[in-house]
């Protein structure tokens, strides 16, 4: 059998909530030993969130944590404790990186900053995600993605024109800086291997995600354009919205860019007679009576399923789409048939499925190995099979409340 992609990497993870420990996750996932450090005395706030299994609250229990989790060890250490970050420090020594995305300031007082670490090891590898990075005149504000969203300006150009600012579902930074994250490790690590060197990765959530909003940007420098919510509507394209269709909540999404994909939707919705309408000859017409020509369309998808509209324009060379619910995503046969979602055995909760990966390596593919852990669940084993630690120091520090 094939050697995972990272085996034998090594990561100490401080982290919490989401982009932190869904960064390590793309690593843990490759095969790299990640070891989680928690506190019994403030856990990561998505073991606090619901859902729950079987809607019962419980520390281990929560689909949040357990979803972005999967492939890591636990271990609980009081950092509060001088014996806290002693343990801390040798967990340090013993990893190849060390990440977190807690506030800044917050790591160097327990004295783990990235200057504390190079003198435990010189050539470690630190990434440090936070809102607004570690630097600048709003870097120590406090916050999660859901705030950043707006504060990078999804929320400014998500809605409609006659309404206020939509908030995102998720805080959606959240999810793109682990990718950024997971991709500059293994630069580092590259760099490390060449030249036996470590570095400090040091990323902003915020600059992350402005570069989504590049083109708009670019729009408002040049044009001095700022951009205007305009619901599920294009500058360039109509018809482009989400059409009702039968059933219930059940919707498509049909986009159209020029006439001939306009005379292309035409012939396959039977060419009903208003279609034939001069307003809707072409794109200028089109934009300018846009509702009526999307009441009209409406008119014509509602008789159908969604999967029904979408089969028969795709097969008219059509951008036409489901809008796919929870448990339609879940029982994607797509997705299914790609192992997308990885059904694991939890201690607690018992069979749970986990984020598997959408990268699929031939050689080596990410696996689903273990469940995300319980609080703690492995705190002897790393400290025994990690760190060295033996009967009586282990003994010692769990009665003095520094491994909890």
């Amino acid at each position: 059998m094939e050697k995972s992609a990272l085996e034998g990497i090594k990561v100490a993870e401080f982290a919490w909530v989401l982009a932190g420990p869904l960064t390590c996750k793309y690593l843990a996932d490759f095969g790299a030993t990640v070891v989680r450090i928690e506190s019994m005395r403030q856990p990561d706030l998505a073991r606090t969130a619901a859902p729950y299994k079987d809607k019962k609250p419980g520390i281990n229990r929560s689909g949040n944590f357990g979803y972005y989790n999967a492939n890591k060890y636990s271990v609980a250490i009081n950092l509060t404790k001088p014996e806290g970050r002693e343990v801390a420090k040798r967990l340090v020594k013993w990893a190849d990186i060390v990440s977190e995305n807690f506030t800044p300031g917050r790591m160097e007082q327990w004295g783990l900053g990235y200057e504390d670490l190079k003198k435990i090891k010189p050539d470690t590898i630190m990434l440090r995600s936070s809102n607004q990075g570690q630097t600048g005149p709003h870097a120590k504000r406090r916050g999660f993605g859901i705030l950043l969203a707006s504060m990078v300006g999804f929320n400014s150009v998500i809605g409609w024109p006659d309404r206020g600012p939509t908030s995102m579902y998720l805080g959606y930074t959240d999810f793109i800086a682990p990718r950024l994250g997971a991709a500059s490790l293994l630069a580092a690590l590259d760099y490390h291997r060449k030249t036996g060197k470590g570095q400090l990765i040091d990323i902003s959530q915020f600059e992350a995600g402005l570069q989504f909003l590049s083109p708009l940007v670019l729009d408002y420098i040049v044009n001095k354009r700022e951009p205007r919510r305009m619901g599920n509507s294009c500058e360039y394209a109509a018809p482009h919205a989400a059409y009702r269709c039968r059933g219930e909540d059940r919707w498509c999404v049909i986009s159209i860019f020029n006439d001939g994909e306009w005379k292309a939707l035409c012939k396959a919705m039977g060419n009903p007679e208003w279609t034939k309408d001069g307003r809707f000859a072409t794109i200028m017409g089109r934009k300018e009576n846009e509702s009526d020509l999307d009441r009209l369309i409406e008119g014509w998808t509602i008789q159908f399923s969604a999967e029904e509209v979408m089969a028969r324009l795709q097969a008219a060379g059509i951008a036409a789409g489901v809008i796919e619910s929870t448990s339609d995503a879940f029982y994607d046969p797509q997705l299914r048939h790609r192992n997308h979602f990885w059904l694991m055995e939890h201690p607690e909760i018992g069979q749970f499925h986990h984020l598997g990966q959408s990268i699929k390596m031939s050689k080596t593919p990410a696996v689903g190995r273990m469940p995300a852990p319980c609080l703690g669940e492995h705190t002897e084993y790393v400290c025994r099979e990690f760190l060295g630690m033996s009967d009586e120091e282990f003994v010692s520090l769990i009665e003095k409340g520094v491994l909890e």
